[in-house]
């Protein structure tokens, strides 16, 4: 089967990363996969190099989006895949845009987020909805959220979930003990971590404002950031002016982020808003205590086994953070291996991958 895959980028964030590993592991099935990107840099890249990765170069003008589609039409004719699998709303709109201009087989869009934009944008997935084979998201919730904006007609869009690599992030008491040494912790300090992109819809800075609340009484708090995007000097400076430069690290992109889930005592999601929060999955399968806004999806994902507070509440957030690390160590264990076993048990790769074959074919 060829299968190609189209995403609005290849930003550091939970939809490419989804998308570069479902296409790792049906080429290691014997699929031929290619991936192509709309706009931006590939800051991150498949590890195989016989996955082809593909620059569309669209531009923000209206001479770069039709020498964008007429690329993405070529590739399209040249490839003939059994299935074109677009990613996010710019890619799921140009890829019903094209079909009407070149043969795709097969084609399937999947948003990953309560939120991909707003009245236009909605109005855009409605009027080209039968142009898709296929159209899903990534929870039940982000599904409903669709339907009641009218995006999609009601039972028209399936929910299948993004897949945890369990094998890659797990327990890894060595790598705990080596990142927490060499970063000068010790067992009596609290390291708080946080993963994603530093945009908007993170909000980091309700995550600042809480852990501020929280270290006027926790002296030994520590909060890790792990990502990078447009806000990253507005974060900085707002760490700075909250007095919290001591206790907090900005730590960019980092592609050993299983390790540093492992040196977390606790795992913390402040976004206003999310689809399905695979950063929730990944570190609730790596046994920790997870602390996340209930937006989007994220309650699905949790399960009842972390602690979820309203969106945009600081001092909600900061309690429950106190809540959760305060927990007892049989309580504590009982949740976080609870948790790593639903990730395994819904979430993990090989069923997600399972559940695409079935779609694609």
């Amino acid at each position: 089967m060829k299968i190609l895959y189209i995403i609005t980028g290849l930003g550091v964030g939970g939809a490419e990363r989804q998308v570069l590993d479902l296409a790792e592991r049906f080429h290691r099935q014997g699929h031929e996969v290619k991936i192509c990107y709309l706009t931006g840099s590939a800051l991150l890249r498949p590890q195989s190099s016989d996955i082809e990765l593909i620059a569309l170069d669209f531009e923000k003008s209206i001479s770069g989006v039709i020498g964008g589609l007429f690329k993405l039409r070529g590739l399209i004719k040249d490839f003939a895949p059994d299935v074109v699998h677009a990613n996010m709303v710019h890619a799921n709109l140009v890829s019903r845009i094209i079909r009407p201009f070149c043969s795709i087989k097969k084609l399937v869009n999947t948003a990953h987020s309560t939120n991909e934009g707003g009245k236009v944008k909605m109005l855009a997935y409605r009027l080209t909805h039968s142009l898709a084979d296929v159209t899903t998201n990534v929870t039940h919730e982000a599904v409903r959220v669709f339907e009641q904006k009218k995006a999609c007609p009601v039972g028209e869009m399936l929910a299948i979930p993004n897949g945890v690599d369990t094998e890659r992030f797990k327990p890894d008491p060595v790598a705990r003990a080596a990142l927490r040494s060499s970063e000068g912790l010790d067992e009596q300090d609290e390291l708080i971590l946080a993963v994603g992109r530093l945009v908007e819809a993170k909000d980091y800075q309700n995550l600042l404002h809480a852990f501020s609340i929280l270290s006027e009484s926790r002296p030994k708090a520590k909060l890790w950031i792990v990502g990078d995007g447009p806000q990253n000097q507005f974060l900085a400076d707002l760490s700075g002016s909250l007095g919290l430069d001591h206790a907090v690290k900005f730590l960019g992109v980092r592609s050993d982020v299983d390790k540093i889930y492992n040196a977390a005592d606790l795992y913390v999601l402040s976004s206003a808003w999310e689809g399905f929060g695979l950063v929730v999955a990944e570190s609730m399968a790596t046994e920790k205590l997870v602390v996340a806004t209930d937006c989007g999806g994220v309650k699905e994902v949790v399960g009842g086994l972390g602690f979820l507070v309203p969106a945009k509440d600081s001092q909600r957030l900061a309690q429950s953070m106190c809540a959760a690390l305060d927990l007892a160590p049989s309580e504590k264990n009982r949740m976080t291996s609870s948790a790593r076993s639903r990730i395994i048990d819904h979430y993990s790769i090989h069923k997600i991958v399972e559940i695409w074959a079935g779609v694609y074919t």
